[in-house]
């Protein structure tokens, strides 16, 4: 095993973790659009983490074409996007045929080890929980909250 600070994953036999602590849950393209001016402002790089079971009302090309429009917004933000797909391998699998690099399932050991396998032959991964999260639904002002995170995150090349 090894970290990889290049690519910004911790590699293992059959997960592709991101190691980026500053994760942001993301609920629209307006938190989208602002965690990635924070992660572009700050040159942070952040995991921006669709809500709990997204994948079931959202739907992998929803997300995928959300993260897209907001990176557009801020080409140089460094960033994984991940679509959280709550119990559902299908829906897992959905969201990696419809070009999502990283997905979310809450499953036991054993589903999350052959969705991984299947993740890493695509070049995905499956995220796993890891560090402090900031929720942005309820914040009135997105931009300032994602500011305010992104600016006192640790420095993923501080290692």
């Amino acid at each position: 095993m090894r970290i990889s600070k290049a690519l910004g994953i911790y590699r293992s036999p059959l997960y592709l973790y991101p190691v980026m602590s500053t994760t942001i849950i993301i609920h629209s393209l307006e938190h989208a659009t602002a965690a990635l001016a924070a992660a572009a402002e700050f040159d942070c790089p952040v995991t921006l983490l669709s809500a709990p079971g997204a994948a079931a009302y959202l739907g992998a090309t929803v997300f995928r074409d959300l993260i897209a429009a907001a990176a557009v917004a801020h080409p140089k933000a460094r960033y994984r996007a991940v679509l959280d797909c709550g119990d559902d391998p299908g829906l897992a699998l959905g969201a990696l045929r419809h070009g999502i690099t990283g997905v979310r399932i809450s499953n036991g050991q054993e589903i999350r080890d052959k969705l991984a396998d299947i993740a890493g032959q695509r070049g995905a991964f499956v995220y796993q929980d890891g560090g402090e999260t900031i929720d942005l639904l309820d914040m009135l002002d997105p931009l300032a909250a994602c500011r305010s995170w992104v600016k006192h995150a640790p420095d993923p090349d501080d290692d």
